[in-house]
């Protein structure tokens, strides 16, 4: 494979996968986004020209460079598609079952041996996915921030089998072709930042279960008493109250930790379809115009 990556695939156009996509597009990458059918492909079409409209918009980007980059993307509901890509970047649901199937399935379709698998989950073994190949050294966590086209960092993770040339690869182009800012993690549940956040997140949320304090007043206290561009109970809506919950459990589950268990009020929620901005409503109500 050649020592520059030209050729991208994200499978999962959701928030997450569209941004990544576009991020590669801007960069000049071939950029093809696979779905699990042509609905769904049609949508993470118009999830990455609403995305590209507001850059141009807000002055980021300019109408041609953002028609440009357009044109480099292609979105597909056929796994097929991807076999020619030299990175594929998984971003669907944080479902361990579901991220293993697609690593087997892309196992077998990505042609090049030496292309490298990659994936977005913020919180699941790279390990698990890698020894669902026959390319574990090929296997990466390359974990974005949401918004994707905004957020400057970019996790890198390895596991015992990724090798050094796959990680060299995939931070230069993380670094380099996307403009990224690169940490690098071992493969320990949450990584760097979620290891940090989530329990942060945990800690308001039951600040507010207990009644010691509203979720407006929790925020604002953030806010405005420590310079926080946003509340902790507005950021787990945002990430989504669904995300937080599986990424306390997976951090709970490997290190046992009481402050990474998810509380009750939050199992709750996730129960009750309360997941933050996305369902309209989770510690705050939003306007899903």
């Amino acid at each position: 494979m050649s020592a520059v990556i030209e050729r991208v695939g994200v499978v999962g156009g959701g928030q997450m996968g569209a941004g990544i996509a576009e991020v590669c597009a801007r960069a000049g990458l071939d950029t093809v986004v696979c779905e699990v059918d042509a609905v769904a492909a049609r949508a993470a079409r118009d999830r990455v020209a609403a995305s590209l409209d507001r850059a141009v918009r807000r002055g980021k980007l300019s109408r041609e460079a953002a028609d440009v980059a357009f044109a480099r993307l292609v979105f597909t509901g056929n796994l097929d598609d991807l076999a020619d890509r030299q990175l594929v970047v998984e971003a669907v649901i944080e479902n361990p079952d579901a991220k293993t199937e697609i690593f087997a399935a892309l196992d077998k379709i990505v042609e090049d041996p030496a292309a490298v698998l990659a994936t977005n989950t913020s919180s699941l073994p790279i390990m698990r996915l890698g020894m669902a190949t026959a390319r574990a050294d090929r296997v990466i966590g390359l974990h974005f921030f949401n918004p994707v086209p905004v957020l400057p960092l970019v996790e890198v993770v390895t596991s015992l089998h990724t090798s050094a040339d796959t990680t060299a690869l995939v931070e230069d182009f993380a670094a380099r072709t996307l403009g990224k800012t690169v940490i690098r993690s071992q493969d320990r549940s949450g990584f760097v930042v979620n290891a940090l956040l989530i329990p942060y997140l945990l800690s308001a949320i039951r600040m507010a279960e207990s009644g010691f304090a509203t979720a407006r007043d929790i925020d604002t206290g953030m806010e405005l008493g420590c310079a926080h561009p946003m509340g902790p109970l507005r950021l787990a809506d945002l990430i989504g109250l669904d995300t937080v919950a599986f990424i306390a459990e997976s951090l709970y589950d490997e290190f046992r930790e009481p402050l990474y268990a998810p509380p009750p009020l939050l199992q709750r929620m996730v129960q009750a379809g309360l997941l933050g901005r996305k369902t309209g409503r989770g510690f705050h109500t939003y306007d899903q115009g």
